[in-house]
């Protein structure tokens, strides 16, 4: 989500607004109990899993077996004050990620508006997840990157990953001129340095969605191709490439650079599942799951969460199992 620069703009954001602001065509998307879009890396806080999606104030779900789901609180029931000033944005914030440091979860998040690169992301933290705890709350944190009409990127849809070496980056980016990554500060949660680089890690004409993620000797970079929020007309795809730096290049099996349009086919539509995207990997128990969003054929399109096992071949390229709770020989980790 979202920003599309071309001339099919003007009927995809009428249609983004049809889903996503309760518009005539589609009142009872919003009340819908069971949707997750743009669905954040899951993090475990006691013996719940959470998992944070685009939402009035950042919509949040829990379980305690990865199958069975229930709506959590927003992350914010107030707007904070400086989310007003970018773009056209009113609160309905979008594509966050979280990750767990040393000292409580991060939580990065999208202020933008539909087709237009005068966005940022934002920083919200907590020491806990447990609402009924009695040091939750998520508190602001402000600005974290910002793009504007003269920049030739999109400050949206963060991914963010702890590397090897203690060092905290996020991904970022939504077309224009692709995925870039940035190093933040553990501590702060914030960019390290006002001038540290930004790095370029792929580009293709509709891509956004970066999921980082490590495994053996190397980084693993997860995008979607294509277009999200049509329903069962989305034509999104999840893409992967590889790289032995987190600041790449990242190439695709035949070696193809992802800047230059490189990307293994990773995920694509089957079945009732369309436009799967919005990858995001966590380990639990020493297992690996992948989670994302997909359009529901048989629910009118809706977006829902799933998650499957990863698996890895013998050169060590990511494979996508079969669906938690399908089937009795596909189940979550033990607790």
């Amino acid at each position: 989500m979202k920003g599309i620069p071309t001339a099919a703009m003007l009927v995809w954001c009428l249609s983004f607004w049809c889903f996503h602001s309760g518009g005539a065509t589609d009142v009872g998307f919003l009340r819908d109990e069971a949707r997750v879009h743009d669905p954040s890396t899951i993090v475990k806080g006691k013996d719940e899993y959470w998992s944070f999606s685009t939402g009035p104030g950042i919509s949040s779900r829990r379980s305690r077996d990865l199958v069975h789901w229930t709506k959590g609180p927003p992350v914010f029931s107030n707007v904070p004050a400086w989310t007003k000033s970018v773009s056209d944005n009113r609160g309905y914030f979008w594509a966050p990620d979280v990750i767990q440091l040393t000292h409580g979860y991060f939580l990065y998040y999208s202020v933008s508006s539909f087709g237009k690169n005068t966005s940022a992301i934002g920083l919200a933290t907590t020491p806990t997840l447990d609402p009924s705890g009695p040091n939750y709350g998520w508190e602001d944190r402000g600005v974290v990157m910002r793009s504007a009409t003269n920049d030739n990127f999109n400050a949206i849809d963060p991914g963010v990953l702890l590397d090897g070496d203690g060092l905290l980056w996020m991904a970022f980016g939504s077309f224009w001129a692709g995925i870039k990554l940035i190093e933040l500060n553990p501590r702060t949660g914030l960019v390290r340095a006002t001038n540290a680089p930004v790095h370029s890690l792929a580009w293709h004409d509709s891509i956004e969605a970066a999921c980082l993620y490590h495994h053996g000797d190397s980084y693993y970079l997860f995008v979607n191709w294509g277009l999200c929020c049509r329903g069962t007309n989305s034509t999104y795809e999840i893409r992967v490439g590889r790289s032995g730096k987190i600041t790449g290049p990242y190439t695709d099996r035949e070696g193809k650079n992802m800047l230059t349009g490189g990307g293994d086919l990773f995920l694509s539509s089957a079945g009732k599942r369309i436009g799967p995207g919005h990858a995001a990997v966590f380990r639990e128990n020493g297992k690996e799951f992948l989670s994302y969003h997909y359009y529901n054929a048989e629910s009118g399109g809706r977006p829902r969460l799933e998650i499957v096992p990863l698996s890895w071949t013998a050169k060590d390229w990511p494979e996508a199992g079969e669906p938690l709770g399908v089937s009795p020989s596909v189940s979550a980790p033990d607790q």
